[in-house]
């Protein structure tokens, strides 16, 4: 079989698999989708919860849209299309939900705002974990300080526009997402992040997860404001598939379901070998890209190898996870290390640790080498090479491709 992997945002990178050895090549499900504007107008004109968008707005003094940033495909610019019939987009803010991300870049705000970015640049503020004003609004049950951006706290009315799809430690992107870590405090993100450090915080997973529980807790303490929300479920090619609009937990909660019949895939079997692709944006940078290794892990055999194929056009992103891993050759002694104490970024060295005790990490990507491979990752130049050595030392092998790892779930049927 002989395939064609994207690499980038434009870039190919082409191997071939012996048939004998292909299980197959898994996307998300094919789902059908109409009209994107029909989707999101008609979502938008029958929310859960609420009569309708401008009785929503009627009164609204200090009206804030908080809107995911440039590393998310959420097509948000689609919306404000839709919004800016039913609504003067100038009478409102917009809140940038980094979380710890870097600012957006010029190419990425064209992305989020499109053609209503230029009218609306003087109202766009970008949450910024360390230095945005955060007001303190109490502890969640798990201890987590609830700090929030000013902004957010102090509006009115709320609009929220997301995207949900399965997310390797929060159960699922979307909803109260939004709110931690999209525009919390460092020291808020970071609290709540360490939790992921914990087995039950996993992908479709939200009962007994503890992330998850937390970011619940935080709408908790802005129990009362009013909160409008657009949800958005997209299909594998990154187009609309659902939209959920309206009160914010009834919203997440059906958005949940579509989530699902698009990002939950049966698979027939595990693979010795699979190749888990971080497709752009998602390939922005190591930190991100992680999120392919943990998807993948659920089609792999133990003691198999998995491929991670991203760019990492970026660099590595938050570098502290990757001191972590880079602090013993043994995945044992690493997650030991983790143990003692947290930083932000350590629990991905630990769902990357946890990985590499029963299974070998291997990637292709534009970072150094070495430092790679300091990591307890083996580099490879391209697919082809991976691919080829790890037929050469198991010639036999079984081999699966997902696509889109980084938001693909494996299970097998």
């Amino acid at each position: 079989m002989k395939l064609d992997i994207k690499y980038g945002k434009d870039g190919v990178q082409r191997t071939e698999v012996p048939d004998k050895n292909y299980i197959g090549t898994f996307y998300p499900m094919d789902v059908e989708c109409r009209d994107p504007d029909t989707v999101i107008n008609e979502s938008i004109d029958n929310p859960i919860g609420y009569a309708s968008l401008s009785k929503f707005l009627e009164g609204g003094k200090d009206i804030v849209f908080i809107v995911n940033d440039g590393t998310r495909p959420t097509p948000t610019a689609k919306v404000f299309d839709a919004l800016s019939k039913r609504m003067d987009l100038r009478k409102a803010r917009y809140l940038i939900a980094t979380g710890t991300h870097r600012d957006m870049t010029p190419e990425e705000y064209d992305f989020v705002f499109g053609k209503h970015y230029q009218s609306l640049k003087d109202r766009i503020i970008s949450h910024d974990a360390k230095k945005s004003e955060c007001v303190n609004l109490g502890r969640s049950k798990n201890g987590t300080p609830m700090e929030v951006n000013k902004i957010a706290v102090e509006a009115d009315r709320l609009v929220i526009i997301t995207s949900v799809e399965p997310h390797y430690f929060a159960g699922y992107t979307g909803g109260r997402k939004s709110f931690l870590p999209g525009v919390a405090s460092f020291l808020t993100i970071e609290t709540n992040h360490k939790l992921a450090m914990r087995k039950e915080a996993q992908s479709l997973v939200l009962e007994g997860n503890p992330v998850h529980e937390d970011m619940m807790d935080a709408l908790e303490v802005v129990k009362g404001k009013e909160i409008f929300s657009i949800q958005m479920v997209l299909d594998r090619h990154q187009h609309i598939y659902k939209v959920a609009s309206g009160s914010l937990n009834p919203a997440f909660d059906r958005a949940v379901e579509w989530a699902n019949q698009v990002f939950s895939v049966p698979i027939p079997e595990k693979a010795d070998i699979v190749i888990s692709v971080a497709p752009y944006p998602m390939d922005v940078d190591l930190y991100q890209s992680q999120k392919a290794l943990d998807n993948g892990k659920w089609a792999l055999k133990d003691g198999g190898k998995i491929i991670m194929v991203s760019k990492c056009r970026e660099g590595v992103g938050h570098a502290t996870f990757l001191t972590q891993l880079s602090s013993s050759k043994d995945p044992e002694k690493v997650l030991e290390n983790l143990s003692k104490e947290y930083k932000l970024g350590y629990h991905k060295a630990a769902k990357m640790a946890e990985i590499a005790v029963w299974a070998e990490i291997w990637a292709v990507t534009d970072l150094d080498p070495e430092m790679i491979r300091a990591a307890n990752i083996t580099p490879f130049p391209t697919v082809d090479a991976a691919v080829k050595e790890a037929l050469r030392q198991r010639p036999e092998g079984r081999v699966i491709v997902l696509m889109d790892g980084s938001v693909t779930i494996p299970r097998v049927e």
